[in-house]
């Protein structure tokens, strides 16, 4: 498997050849040319100062001590912060007052896989410039003059999580009191990762005195598919149904991704997790919404119709959504799988923050989750993917515009039908190309699907 290099980050299967999977000459490589990139931006004679994270993976601490040794070696500064949420690392960055930040971590990936997630300073992943600056340094490392014994970096410990909790804790709209009030009962499937640390720590900062637990040991040797999507979670849903729990939820095994399963076993549906976090957050402050453009068309309609209120979509990939979010100043965002990105906490996928602002929602309404999706328009959404060897996509493109005329090509092809839509791109992760459709039903997103793809010739 090939290292594939996007805005999401250097990710590859660990183990194998240089060049062709993510191995420790790749890991040195790429942790230079990114320390290369941090670099420039220093003015002076300053060490540069680089914060480091990692979820549980079983690769994740030989990586971490090869991208901390190769920072030390070029005479950078590190605060190790450990095992850590990728949303905790992101804040470390900006609190701490670092010049960037690696976060070990392959997302929703299987467990073969890992990754380096490439930070600025402002605690936001490197832009697309940037990431095709440090492609061009990997290509000369070589030329790089590593430090003498007496100019090494240092080495800082620290532990930011609670911190991150505390931020939350604190924000305006989580409503601590009315959720102490509801006396909630919450069961949750952190994947044997980095949640299995945090949500606890999390739910017992904001009241909730009975949590049941599955696969919350953060021993990284994932349960299940570490995606957090129904054919998942079945575990979560038995628990939540036995246990008698009010609420379920799910994180990815970096924890910027949420799934919730409603009280009676039921799926809550990721797209619709910023929808209703999002539902609350405008009922109490006014202002635009973002996601991409593979989102449902929810949080379009909530946002235009019940609220008055604008909203825009972005292309794909963190990194877009909130630069958009930055440009028209949005009040929440995110991504239909479940990642949502709440501003007056930082600008970043943050199941943490999605997790206390849903609990406060219930609260505040006094409802079951089950009775608060019923407030949505029930959209079903479709997400196929197909390999792209010997696939001219460009080809594909051009040959669908012809045929169909209300399209949006701000990312691969968009296209409108009445109260539907499909979604061709490439995928930033894997070799592959995603297909994304959406209807009343699902008869009806599966037709345009076929009816797209029969056109395209896939």
């Amino acid at each position: 498997m090939a290292v594939i290099i996007s805005i999401s980050g250097i990710r590859g299967t660990i183990g194998g050849q240089y060049g062709n999977n993510l191995t420790p000459i790749d890991i040195v490589k790429y942790t230079t040319a990114y320390t290369m990139l941090i670099k420039e931006k220093i003015e002076g004679s300053r060490r540069a100062k680089i914060v480091v994270g990692r979820d549980a993976r079983l690769s994740g601490n030989m990586i971490k001590n090869i991208v901390i040794g190769t920072l030390i070696s070029l005479g950078v500064d590190v605060i190790d912060i450990d095992l850590s949420p990728t949303p905790t690392v992101e804040l470390a960055v900006e609190h701490l007052k670092a010049d960037g930040g690696i976060i070990i971590t392959a997302s929703h990936n299987p467990i073969e896989w890992n990754a380096l997630k490439l930070l600025n300073s402002d605690g936001n992943f490197i832009s697309e410039e940037e990431s095709e600056k440090v492609s061009l340094y990997y290509k000369n490392t070589e030329k790089i003059v590593y430090s003498d014994v007496f100019n090494l970096g240092k080495i800082e410990k620290e532990n930011f999580l609670k911190q991150h909790i505390h931020l939350i804790r604190n924000l305006d709209l989580v409503n601590v009191s009315a959720i102490e009030k509801a006396n909630f009962k919450v069961a949750i499937d952190c994947i044997n990762s980095v949640g299995s640390i945090a949500i606890p720590l999390l739910l017992k900062e904001l009241g909730v005195r009975e949590v049941y637990t599955v696969n919350c040991v953060a021993n990284g040797i994932f349960a299940h598919n570490p995606e957090p999507l129904p054919e998942h979670l079945r575990q979560l849903s038995d628990l939540v149904k036995n246990a008698g729990a009010d609420v379920g939820f799910a994180v990815d095994p970096d924890v910027d991704r949420l799934a919730i399963v409603n009280e009676d076993g039921s799926f809550f549906g990721e797209e619709y997790t910023v929808v209703a976090i999002a539902d609350y957050v405008l009922s109490h402050r006014k202002g635009a919404t973002v996601s991409n453009l593979s989102s449902s068309m929810a949080l379009k309609e909530l946002t235009e119709k019940k609220y008055g209120q604008s909203y825009y979509a972005a292309k794909v990939g963190e990194v877009n959504v909130v630069k958009m979010m930055k440009s028209v100043h949005a009040v929440i965002g995110g991504e239909g799988n479940g990642g949502v990105i709440y501003p007056k906490l930082h600008y970043g996928r943050d199941a943490l923050v999605g997790i206390a602002l849903f609990l406060s929602f219930l609260a505040e309404k006094q409802m079951k989750p089950s009775e608060l999706r019923k407030l949505y328009p029930n959209y079903v959404m479709i997400k196929d993917k197909r390999k792209i060897e010997n696939v001219n996509i460009d080809e594909v493109f051009a040959k669908l515009k012809d045929v169909y005329k209300e399209t949006d090509t701000t990312e691969g092809l968009k296209i409108f039908f009445d109260r539907g839509w499909v979604h061709i791109r490439k995928s930033n992760t894997e070799p592959i190309i995603r297909i994304y459709s959406e209807a009343e039903n699902y008869e009806k997103a599966q037709h345009l699907i076929d009816e797209v793809l029969n056109y395209a010739g896939l």
